[in-house]
């Protein structure tokens, strides 16, 4: 795709530097086979580039994660995004998706965990160690959100090992998850920092951009072979993406 005509504003209000940002997530597709006959949903992967004022966008898709990734390296150089200081993507904890983010762009990728992805794992927590204490859950899950989101990961997991292992097996069990995933994730949880610089902290325009996408392929009824959806898909991506890169793209075909 060429530049758009108006350089992306990748301004970070209230600071002096500038950064844009790289989502990738994946969604449930439903396939059927060639005749019409049932068989397993398929993920799509949906990426997106955007700015800090979430008022420019764009997506693409795919059903290969190290392709898109790929397309997304293209497609941020093209948009001029290695202008901004920072780039960062936010993800949650998927399988390889941090992975083929950094063979495509660099190894060190500044990568941040979504915050409410995070978030849910700590009260599924708070849930396990008190299943009929809806007051101390909440109490347990504030605490330990506090002490994530003012001191990182890092913290956070030292204070979950420090506490007396539960006599229930099943919660037991979901403390040692969640002290598993914090450490798993630990270079991606320093949230004061990323809070110092103004930066987000959740992944809700990935989200955004899997819903808009998804809505075109999960209509009622709708199955899908994967060459079609492999069509459909990105035409609505790129209908999403808006005026510019649409034009940008008939443009190229011209």
């Amino acid at each position: 795709m060429p530049p758009p005509s108006l350089p992306w504003d990748c301004r970070v209000e209230g600071h002096s530097h500038s950064v844009a940002y790289v989502g990738l997530d994946a969604f449930s597709v439903p396939m059927q086979r060639p005749g019409g006959g049932r068989c397993e949903s398929r993920m799509l992967y949906t990426a997106t580039l955007y700015t800090p004022s979430k008022g420019q966008h764009h997506y693409l898709v795919g059903f290969d994660l190290d392709g898109l990734a790929g397309q997304l390296r293209r497609a941020a150089v093209a948009l001029g995004l290695g202008a901004a200081d920072q780039l960062i993507a936010i993800t949650d904890a998927g399988n390889g998706i941090e992975a083929a983010l950094r063979r495509h762009f660099w190894e060190d990728l500044l990568c941040i965990l979504d915050w409410y992805h995070a978030s849910q794992h700590v009260h599924g927590c708070a849930a396990a160690l008190y299943p009929e204490e809806p007051a101390r859950q909440a109490s347990w899950a504030e605490q330990a959100k506090g002490l994530l989101y003012e001191q990182g990961g890092v913290a956070l997991g030292g204070y979950l090992r420090g506490l007396a292992v539960p006599a229930e097996a099943s919660a037991a069990d979901e403390l040692r998850k969640l002290i598993n995933y914090l450490a798993e994730n630990e270079h991606r949880t320093d949230y004061p920092e990323y809070r110092s610089h103004g930066w987000d902290l959740g992944s809700g325009p990935t989200e955004a951009a899997c819903k808009v996408v998804g809505s075109r392929l999960k209509q009622s009824g709708m199955r899908w072979v994967a060459e079609g959806a492999a069509e459909v898909a990105p035409l609505r991506a790129l209908y999403q993406s808006g005026p510019a890169a649409w034009d940008a793209f008939w443009a190229l075909a011209a």
